[in-house]
């Protein structure tokens, strides 16, 4: 079982998001655990204010570091982390692989950025892992945090009806899926490829193969590269 405790100042944007489809499913099958945890709980004062104007002025406010440690202080005598995770456009871009090795932790805590971050005294004591999901500024964290929960979600045994669906996603080996159809075999005079109807199962994982690489070397030649294997 998975477990994501997840630090936001805004818990309703993310409530939706992991409350339906394989999401719910894995929470039914008691396989994922999602917590989420509002910053404000954590502040002090009237107003429990979470942010402050930023040292050496700038527009833009920053997340203050008290709340924030409490927060994640409170977590931490509660269980053991194997990752504390900040979401954050500086981070390391989310990739497959990245979400294979974090389907098999336990327990992984995520701080949301918002505003103009947070402050960097926490992310020097306290983060282990800083991820972005793409070259591009959102509102929040929180977005991203729903993003990195259902990737590595989906990926924990037991999740998917079968569990041999997320073995052949795409960027699994680094490559795009190849191009999958259904019924009816013929629609609008295109038809399904010969191969895919001839039920010989070693054909049609050469075609699969053949196919993904092609798309691959089109679509994103920068996966191609990493693949040094590849003719």
């Amino acid at each position: 079982m998975t477990r994501f405790d997840i630090i936001t100042v805004l818990p309703e944007l993310l409530e939706s998001p992991l409350s339906y489809s394989i999401m719910q499913r894995a929470k039914n099958k008691g396989l994922l655990e999602v917590h989420l945890h509002s910053l404000r709980e954590y502040a002090t004062g009237k107003h429990r204010q979470v942010d402050d104007y930023q040292f050496g002025g700038g527009a833009g406010m920053v997340l203050k570091p008290e709340p924030i440690a409490a927060c994640i202080g409170k977590l931490m005598s509660e269980r053991d982390y194997d990752a504390i995770i900040y979401t954050t456009p500086d981070g390391k871009v989310l990739d497959q692989q990245t979400c294979n090795q974090l389907s098999m932790k336990g327990n992984i805590m995520v701080l949301c950025g918002h505003y103009k971050g947070v402050d960097e005294r926490i992310r020097e004591k306290y983060i282990t892992m800083e991820i972005s999901i793409g070259d591009y500024v959102l509102s929040g964290g929180e977005l991203a945090a729903a993003v990195l929960v259902d990737a590595v979600g989906r990926l924990i045994p037991g999740v998917l009806n079968d569990e041999t669906s997320a073995l052949f996603d795409s960027f699994q080996d680094d490559l795009l899926a190849p191009p999958v159809y259904t019924r009816p075999a013929e629609w609008e005079g295109m038809k399904v490829p010969e191969v895919l109807l001839s039920g010989h199962e070693k054909l049609i994982n050469e075609w699969r193969y053949e196919q993904s690489a092609a798309r691959t070397r089109v679509r994103r030649p920068d996966l191609w590269e990493k693949n040094t294997d590849q003719p």
